[in-house]
């Protein structure tokens, strides 16, 4: 983890998610189905999967937005000095402590201002090679995601992570999916159909 890549700061958590916010300037690296973490100590780090981003007005942006010939020095300045935040939904999926990763849901959430980190290539196939895909039954679950989207994006990223062997693991991925969801026909063919417009 020498090269991290800070995303945000956490502005609020539970134990099943947290929402993370950070300037539109710095609104260039996340995106839905991104693999993201907070280092809590050295020995304890949560990790969570982004299921939304939302960018709330504000009076500027509401005055803004109805105003005539509008300069671009304005908007440019709207979007690189605005204060109210870039707010990242995330659910979370596992943890890691004492150097072992756990896809269960965190013991202890993140803290408010806690930095939050992109997962990079090594740490995303890592986190995804442990165990046996049990992180995905928090998504399954999780009636506030558009599974569906969220599984595609975070399937094309970690199989892309996984280099050369990233067509294995996305296979072995979608074939525990469909085991999954046997006894749920509708969202299985919703996860499929998405699936099969990114593949």
């Amino acid at each position: 983890m020498n090269h991290q890549i800070e995303i945000g700061r956490l502005l609020r958590a539970g134990t099943t998610g947290f929402i993370a916010g950070c300037r539109v300037s710095q609104f260039t690296v996340p995106a839905l189905g991104s693999l993201v973490r907070a280092h809590l100590g050295d020995s304890y780090q949560v990790y969570g999967l982004i299921y939304d981003i939302h960018i709330d007005d504000d009076g500027l942006v509401r005055q803004l937005v109805t105003a005539d010939n509008v300069s671009e020095e304005v908007l440019r300045d709207n979007r690189e000095r605005r204060i109210v935040p870039v707010e990242m939904s995330v659910m979370a999926v596992g943890y890691e402590q004492e150097g072992k990763i756990y896809h269960l849901l965190p013991p202890r959430p993140p803290l408010s201002l806690d930095v939050i980190y992109l997962c990079e290539d090594k740490d995303m196939a890592r986190f995804t090679s442990a165990g046996r895909f049990g992180y995905f039954r928090h998504i399954l679950h999780n009636k506030e995601v558009p599974v569906a989207e969220v599984l595609a994006a975070h399937l094309a990223e970690a199989s892309r992570a996984h280099g050369k062997n990233g067509a294995i693991w996305k296979d072995n991925a979608i074939h525990e999916l469909i085991t999954l969801l046997r006894d749920d026909y509708s969202t299985l063919m919703s996860v499929i159909g998405v699936l099969s417009e990114v593949s």
